[in-house]
């Protein structure tokens, strides 16, 4: 019996060894949160103990980038009937708090949802890892990203704390992305609310502060409260390669659009700086000019293509739910 008992004693502290094996300067780690934020070092411990490193993990953040599709390609994956009709559905259950939100932030309720239906189905997909695996992988066995997930895995821990959650809980993406908006934790931190009142900012369940969330994230990153979003346009002369590599922020003054060729005629009057957003179709370059609010868009996400098929799910819900009142 007493062997029996020694065994299991060996093996158990043979686990928790092999646990910190495979989390390099989790000590170190552990040592900061105890000085920086008053964590106890025990239950860290024990949290770290219980965390699984994911080789899946480490070979989805490590697998070459796929080919960037073409945007008439990138376009079909968000602008499908299914999704256009969840997007629907989201509304008509939730049109009180999509309504509080436009009023309280001034971001359309379309907008909203469209970013919901793109970053998971209206939260039918919001990954399958736990996030302290997701974080701790990354911030201890990826050396490329290291500095950038061992904060994020801080303010993880900071914000279960906050919240009064369990480390090992929330669900969220191989890269750590949380909830029906896939929040990073450093953008929880900044930008999540507790839209419902309840004391709690839940953005994996309850759908309310979802909806806060992202509104008030827009609206952080500039959004502008009843102003378009971007406009289509004609370019009546070859352009030049500048204007096509610009940055995402809109840089240009109409009257440098109007000499470089381009049709401002769909554009609401104004002396706002616009971007040029050029999107590839099967027979050519299409051509769009996007206000402040796409560029808020964009803070979401970094990219034209995804702040574009945004926009146009967001058009597609409105125009079904415009039609089927």
């Amino acid at each position: 019996m007493k062997k029996t008992l020694f065994s299991s004693l060996l093996l158990l502290a043979s686990l928790n060894l092999q646990a910190n094996d495979q989390l390099p300067d989790v000590e170190q780690f552990i040592d900061e949160m105890v000085t920086k934020h008053g964590f106890e070092r025990a239950e860290l411990e024990n949290v770290f103990d219980q965390v699984e490193v994911k080789d899946a993990i480490l070979k989805a953040i490590s697998r070459p980038a796929e080919k960037s599709k073409p945007w008439y390609e990138y376009r079909n994956i968000f602008l499908t009937d299914s999704r256009i009709n969840g997007g629907y559905e989201f509304w008509q259950q939730h049109k009180e708090a999509l309504e509080a939100a436009q009023q309280q932030y001034g971001v359309p309720a379309e907008i909203i949802i469209a970013i919901l239906g793109v970053e998971t189905r209206y939260g039918q997909h919001m990954g399958g890892y736990r996030v302290i695996d997701a974080l701790s992988t990354l911030a201890f066995r990826y050396p490329p990203r290291s500095p950038f997930f061992r904060s994020e895995l801080e303010k993880f821990l900071v914000l279960t704390h906050e919240e009064k959650i369990s480390e090992l809980e929330p669900i969220g993406s191989y890269a750590g992305a949380m909830g029906l908006g896939q929040f990073m934790p450093s953008s929880y931190l900044a930008y999540a609310v507790d839209f419902d009142g309840d004391g709690h900012r839940d953005i994996w369940t309850n759908p309310t502060d979802a909806i806060g969330s992202i509104a008030n994230y827009l609206k952080l990153h500039g959004w502008v409260a009843g102003q378009s979003i971007v406009h289509r346009t004609q370019a009546t002369k070859p352009l030049p390669e500048a204007m096509l590599a610009n940055d995402l922020k809109p840089a240009f003054t109409r009257q440098q659009l109007e000499q470089a060729g381009f049709s401002l005629s769909q554009v609401p009057e104004g002396d706002d700086v616009l971007s040029v957003i050029g999107l590839t179709q099967p027979d050519g370059e299409e051509y769009w000019l996007g206000r402040q609010n796409f560029y808020a868009i964009t803070r979401y996400n970094h990219s034209r293509m995804y702040a574009m098929a945004v926009y146009q799910l967001a058009q597609a819900i409105r125009e079904k739910m415009d039609n089927t009142k």
